[in-house]
């Protein structure tokens, strides 16, 4: 028996998970309809950290809209395991930022694949806001999005653009962006605040659940090796430790804080993977490639094993273990 299903075993049935699942305030309480039965109604929200996105964490969901949702992202694993007992939307896109969730459409890119970089099947649609699969019967929402609106991304790729023209010393990338990052924070904190205070009108007897994002870089940033395409190509070994302790730390603090403010938990994914950063040897993050040959991109996101370490984690604090 799977994990989840030997645990549900344990709690009952569909109806007890949902009664666990929600924690509602005394006016909530008071407020709130008879518990129903049937499946737990889910909305699971995010960016490609969510989504999946990579080759590593396996083949594209349907409908293929270009938010490149995989089977092997971690509420596709939770959705198997839980079975009959939920009714999941997973309405997570690659690219997504906190506005993308709660207020503005979004115009996803799909899954770069060698030869050209780009999705064969783009350009996409635009998809809606996120929140619009969320309603007053929605009983659990996870959310993962924050690293967008810094830019992370972008800043990567500068980061591996620097180092390069650096010869792999110094910090140039730290040196480039170091001041603008208290700007980029107070938008991600106004947004993020928005989001969830969007998120919680919408369904005011839901679960929140921020999830954080994993340890990318390694405490020893010596364990990554310049120019290697698997972990962070042209990344000097100086930045990141800066991206490390200036913006991805920063990032999770900021989401920790937020969901505090807003009653919400925090599924801090950054200690269970210290030690599998992209660097390490047993990596549950892939770098700027999966492989070199077959040719498959990462960008710096989770694999099969990171996906599954964020099923667990999230499966746990649902279930308030």
């Amino acid at each position: 028996m799977p994990r989840l299903l030997s645990r549900l075993a344990v709690a009952g049935t569909a109806v007890a998970l949902a009664v666990g699942l929600i924690t509602p305030t005394t006016a909530q309480a008071a407020a709130r309809p008879a518990t129903r039965a049937g499946a737990l109604q889910w909305a699971a929200l995010g960016d490609s950290y969510t989504a999946g996105m990579i080759e590593a964490t396996g083949d594209l969901t349907e409908p293929r809209d270009g938010c490149a949702r995989t089977t092997g992202s971690y509420p596709e694993l939770i959705r198997r395991d839980l079975g009959s007992l939920v009714s999941l939307r997973d309405v997570s896109c690659s690219g997504a930022t906190g506005k993308n969730v709660y207020a503005t459409a979004q115009s996803p890119i799909g899954r770069p694949l060698p030869p050209l970089g780009t999705d064969p099947d783009a350009p996409y649609p635009p998809v809606p806001p996120q929140i619009d699969a969320v309603g007053p019967a929605t009983d659990l929402i996870t959310v993962g999005v924050g690293g967008n609106d810094l830019d992370f991304g972008g800043l990567l790729k500068s980061c591996i653009e620097l180092g390069a023209t650096a010869f792999g010393q110094g910090t140039p990338c730290k040196d480039k962006y170091d001041a603008e990052l208290p700007d980029r924070f107070n938008r991600l904190r106004a947004d993020y605040d928005r989001m969830l205070t969007a998120l919680h009108m919408k369904a005011p007897f839901a679960r929140v659940l921020t999830v954080g994002y994993p340890h990318l870089m390694p405490e020893d940033t010596d364990l990554c090796r310049y120019g290697d395409l698997l972990q962070f190509s042209t990344f000097t070994t100086g930045d990141l430790a800066w991206a490390r302790d200036a913006v991805l730390r920063p990032l999770n603090a900021v989401i920790a804080r937020d969901a505090a403010a807003h009653g919400d938990t925090f599924v801090d994914l950054y200690p269970a993977t210290a030690g599998h950063s992209v660097c390490d040897a047993d990596h549950w993050l892939d770098g700027v490639l999966t492989s070199v040959l077959p040719l498959k991109y990462a960008l710096v996101h989770p694999n099969a094993k990171g996906q599954a370490n964020a099923a667990a984690l999230v499966e746990d604090a649902a279930l308030g273990g």
